[in-house]
């Protein structure tokens, strides 16, 4: 693909892919030019997969400066439309996670914030590498549709105060194509890549306001805490420049959030938090994210009434009611709501038993996000199928004592091709030692942007 055009007195140079590839593997600075020249060819099919899968492998091993990710988070922004919820009478606030094993909190954190009277426009992605999605995780509710047009989605939204929805074509879709491309060639870690993803897309929201769940640990692809955070002033800067009130919050993802991986595994497990059950490490984050929203969208005067107003939210049964009436807006089965069992069961299930005696000191969180994706529950190439009923349930988590021949975890499954492989990950995911491990850390570790 070539450029041209004019300058002052001359002919611009020509811009070549092949030249701007070996600029960055070289450690050279693009230029703003340069950059949007690349996304609009991304946008429009005429860079093919090869240049940008070899351009996005120069970003990841020679990162990108502040400039560059300005740069290329606009072009991304702009490749497509941008959403006008102006009208509405209400803060328009959304929140995003950069991904976990296990983590789920989209499905509770937008009915509560919608049910408290704020706005939630959210564009959500499919799972990356070790980590589920969200949009898979609402796919796997018989007939919910997230392939929404802009004009179904501005619907939804008016009527639910909540809309849960994937990229359409008008959004974004540069970010669409290199983000499927990610998925696919090791390219997902750059701070720059992630930065500029999301906040294309929530950007593009038309939000006044941003939560971002920034994690940190084995399951998450920020393994150390200080790239965690730097991705989180990056991501938090990159709002702020462009009028956004934003805060990062910086979680743990040393071990799977609540107690189920997989996709309809884990829309049951938000059906038992809307009703005020499921595992505590869930229900903690899932109410101090909505928290936050609540704050940011200036709906209650601090963090703690945010918290309160959550908590409400919940005891009174309007979250889980909301997103009842998300589901049936959206083309789902609303029954699910009441009845989980109308979800996708797996046909069989093997259990895998500790051999000895102690305490659970460690769970090897990627490696179980891992064990998942190859029973089915996510996609080692970008055209697999997700089964949506497979994946694991934990049933010890770190600090848990274990007595030989009780149950770690249980493996739902469907196909056993790879069975053997993924009970074989899993049971050397538990780490088991004879005395306590030390207190763990706090699920949220520091907060950026505050």
């Amino acid at each position: 693909m070539l450029l041209g055009g004019n300058l002052p007195g001359l002919m611009r140079p020509l811009l070549r892919v092949v030249d701007l590839i070996r600029k960055k593997r070289d450690g050279g600075e693009l230029t703003r030019e340069e950059i949007a020249f690349l996304v609009e060819g991304a946008a429009r099919g005429t860079v093919p997969d090869y240049q940008l899968a070899a351009w996005l492998m120069a970003v990841v091993c020679r990162g990108m400066t502040r400039a560059e990710t300005a740069s290329l988070t606009e072009a991304m922004l702009h490749s497509g439309d941008v959403m006008d919820f102006s009208a509405l009478p209400a803060a328009k606030v959304d929140k995003h996670s950069t991904g976990g094993v296990g983590d789920k909190t989209s499905l509770v954190v937008a009915p509560i914030v919608a049910a408290a009277g704020l706005y939630v426009p959210m564009i959500s992605g499919r799972g990356l590498g070790h980590t589920g999605g969200t949009l898979d995780k609402l796919e796997s509710i018989p007939g919910f549709r997230v392939n929404l047009s802009l004009k179904e989605f501005r619907e939804a939204l008016i009527a639910c105060r909540c809309a849960l929805g994937g990229q359409t074509p008008e959004i974004a879709p540069a970010d669409k194509k290199l983000y499927a491309l990610r998925d696919v060639t090791g390219t997902i870690e750059s701070p720059t890549l992630i930065c500029a993803s999301i906040m294309s897309k929530k950007l593009a929201e038309g939000i006044d306001a941003l939560v971002l769940d920034v994690k940190t640990g084995d399951g998450a692809f920020m393994k150390k805490e200080q790239d965690a955070i730097a991705l989180a002033e990056l991501l938090a800067d990159t709002g702020k420049q462009m009028g956004k009130r934003v805060v990062a919050l910086i979680t743990d993802m040393d071990q799977p959030l609540g107690k189920t991986i997989g996709n309809a595994l884990e829309v049951q497990e938000c059906l038992e938090v809307m009703n005020g059950d499921g595992p505590e490490d869930l229900r903690e984050l899932c109410l101090e994210l909505s928290a936050w929203m609540l704050f940011l969208g200036k709906r209650v005067r601090d963090v703690a009434a945010g918290r309160k107003l959550a908590q409400e939210m919940v005891a009174s049964g309007q979250a889980r009611d909301t997103f009842r009436r998300v589901v049936q807006q959206q083309g789902g089965d609303e029954r699910v709501v009441d009845d989980p069992s109308r979800l996708p069961r797996a046909r069989r299930m093997e259990t895998v038993r500790s051999k000895q005696n102690g305490f659970v000191a460690r769970i090897a969180c990627e490696r179980v996000g891992v064990a998942s994706l190859i029973l089915g529950g996510g996609r080692e190439k970008q055209d697999d199928v997700i089964d949506p009923a497979v994946g694991i349930v934990l049933e010890k988590k770190v600090g848990d004592a274990v007595k030989s021949g009780d149950s770690l975890c249980t493996v739902h499954y469907n196909a056993g091709a790879r069975l053997q492989e993924a009970m074989a990950m899993l049971e050397g995911s538990f780490v088991i030692r004879v005395e306590p491990p030390p207190p763990r850390t706090p699920l949220i570790r520091k907060i950026v942007g505050a």
